[in-house]
């Protein structure tokens, strides 16, 4: 459990300790950057679209996962 908070503390860029505002404007960060159209617009190369657009899927339930997670330690606390 603790090895997967630090590595979602990691992703988010947070330490402890940590609001949740902070916690809510790094996911929206995160997700403006990981957002999987955006992402792959970069290319023009239908093969290397496809490939960023599911990087950025990936990375967007990532981050999701992340949040979920971290979220839940707050509350906890």
């Amino acid at each position: 459990m603790q090895e997967a908070l630090d590595k979602a503390l990691k992703l988010f860029e947070l330490t402890e300790p940590f609001t949740r505002e902070e916690l809510d404007r790094k996911k929206q960060e995160l997700l403006v950057t990981w957002h999987p159209h955006r992402y792959a617009m970069v290319t023009n190369n239908p093969r290397k679209y496809m490939a960023k657009y599911t990087q950025a899927e990936a990375m967007t339930k990532e981050v999701n996962a992340a949040y979920d997670l971290l979220a839940a330690h707050l509350d906890k606390k």
